[in-house]
This record gives C-alpha cells, sequence and structure tokens, in this order.
C-alpha cells in the first residue's frame, strides 16, 4: 500500500452524441466522438479510514468517484485539482472517476488492469447519470470517435490521426443529469446522423462541422455559444458546442480571433496515466 497516488486525466469536449441506455451500466453509453485535451485534471488517493473528495481544495460530493471506491472495496481521501470548470463539458466527473480508480488502484494494490479500471469508472459514471462516453474517450485519448457504446470489452473506439491547438470560453454549466435523464429520441438521431457524416470522412473540419449540424438539430444550442460560433465563423475559424455545457471551442486561435478572452490549449495525445514513480 502506498501513501497516495496520483494520476492525470484530459478533459474531454464531446462535438456530438447519442445516448445508449442499457440495463447492465458496463454496456450502456454513448456513440459520438470529440476531443481530449491537455488541460485535464490530476487526481490524488490516499488511503483514509473514510472516504472524503475535494475539488481544488473545497470538499464536494462525487457519486461516481464514491461508486468507484465502493467497487474497489476502499476508503480514501481523494484530492482533485482541475482549471476546467465542472459541469460545462469537459468531462470533469469523468476525469475524477477514472484517476480515482488507476490510482487508488495503484494505491491499494488492488492488481486490475487499465480496462477492468476504465469498465469500473465508466460504470460509475453511467449508474451516478454524470455521464455515458467521457471515460472511455478519456481512457484512449486523441480525437476519439465511439463507435460503438459501453465500456472495453463492448464498446468500439477510433480516432481522427490530427492534432490541434483548441480554445475555449464558458458561459455556465448545464446539467448532465437534467438532459441524460429526459427524452433524448431528438439528439440521439441527430448524433447518429453525426456519426455517419464523420466515419465517411474522419477528419478534424469534419468533426467541426458534424458538431455544429447536430448541436442544432439536438436543440441544444444556447444563445451565447450560438454567438460565438458565429461571431468564430465570420471571423474565418471553426467552432461548436461542448456537449454538455455552455461552452463553445474552437480550432487554433478561433476565438481569439473573434474578440473573446478564451483559455488555449492542445488535443491530449495520450490518455489517462499514473504520475510519477509508482513502484
Amino acid at each position: 500500500m502506498s501513501d497516495e497516488v496520483a494520476a492525470f486525466v484530459p478533459g474531454h469536449i464531446t462535438g456530438f452524441f447519442s445516448a445508449h441506455p442499457a440495463d447492465e451500466p458496463t454496456k450502456a453509453g454513448s456513440r459520438g466522438a470529440g476531443l481530449t485535451l491537455s488541460d485535464g485534471v490530476e487526481v490524488t488517493v490516499r488511503p483514509a479510514s473514510t472516504t472524503r473528495i475535494a475539488l481544488n481544495g473545497s470538499p464536494i460530493e462525487m457519486e461516481p468517484v464514491e461508486r468507484v471506491l465502493g467497487a474497489l472495496g476502499v476508503d480514501a481521501r481523494v484530492s482533485a485539482e482541475t482549471d476546467l470548470p465542472l459541469g460545462a463539458g469537459f468531462g470533469v466527473s469523468g476525469a475524477m472517476s477514472l484517476g480515482t480508480a488507476l490510482a487508488a488502484n495503484a494505491a491499494f494494490g488492488c492488481g486490475h488492469s487499465e480496462n477492468e479500471l476504465t469498465t469500473v469508472a465508466h460504470g460509475a459514471e453511467v449508474q451516478a447519470g454524470t455521464g455515458l462516453g467521457d471515460v472511455v474517450a478519456q481512457a484512449r485519448g486523441g480525437l476519439p470517435i465511439r463507435l460503438e457504446p459501453g465500456a472495453p470489452g463492448y464498446g468500439l473506439l477510433d480516432g481522427i490521426p490530427a492534432r490541434a491547438r483548441i480554445e475555449y470560453v464558458t458561459f455556465g454549466d448545464l446539467p448532465t443529469e437534467e438532459v441524460l435523464s429526459g427524452d433524448t429520441k431528438r439528439l440521439s438521431t441527430a448524433g447518429q446522423h453525426a456519426l455517419s457524416r464523420l466515419v465517411a470522412e474522419p477528419t478534424l473540419p469534419r468533426l467541426m462541422s458534424a458538431s455544429r449540424r447536430f448541436a442544432r438539430e439536438a436543440g441544444l444550442l444556447t444563445d451565447e455559444v450560438a454567438a460565438a460560433v458565429r461571431d468564430v465563423s465570420e471571423a474565418g475559424g471553426e467552432a461548436s458546442m461542448a456537449m454538455l455545457g455552455r461552452t463553445a471551442f474552437a480550432l487554433g486561435t478561433g476565438l481569439s480571433d473573434a474578440g473573446y478572452d478564451a483559455t488555449a490549449c492542445r488535443t491530449h495525445p495520450t490518455g489517462a496515466a499514473l504520475l510519477g514513480d509508482e513502484v
């Protein structure tokens, strides 16, 4: 058993998706595509007598993290640090769940494989209603395309072979639980159409155009994000809306060129991993 273990999980922006519920959480999930970010979440796990969870130094209730620890049969102090906002479409809860699974496995010597830990974290997110596809995308890294829903062994992933500078600006949160617990037929139909378009031409420009069309067809586009996407387009750039959040993201310097005070990062080439020497 180690005193503490840390893991880094990239942030994840979903460009579009379709929801695919199932009775078994490991089989449930989403199809869709997006990109992982060099801006992410660092999760530190320390063995403790009772479980406590903190985000950026403040105590927080995080059901999927509690479910991960429960599935591993351990109690721990979980501390997460990130510059990404919670509930704004960056997969923070998924990152905390996956980071907890990886770090707790090492800290307590649980002996699970990466796929097993990804399955635990994915199932916890699905059961908590906080996400359907972030965890599997964050475990892979890059620009993942989720061809089939579910955890490893059920889901099927591909990716766009590209890297890019990304800018983003956030106007507030959009509770994932509220969207996923409602009628998802409209957005799922739009998401499946978007996936078909991307698979026919798996490029970054096609991802952006498919994402913009999805946001409109699914009825999720908010006024602030719509204005930002339009401004970027008029400035000659490519932008869309992060799912699910009131966040606009753009390629290159798209948002800056349109006059926004945007945060910049890059797509992340690899997936979640432990930090430091854990041997």
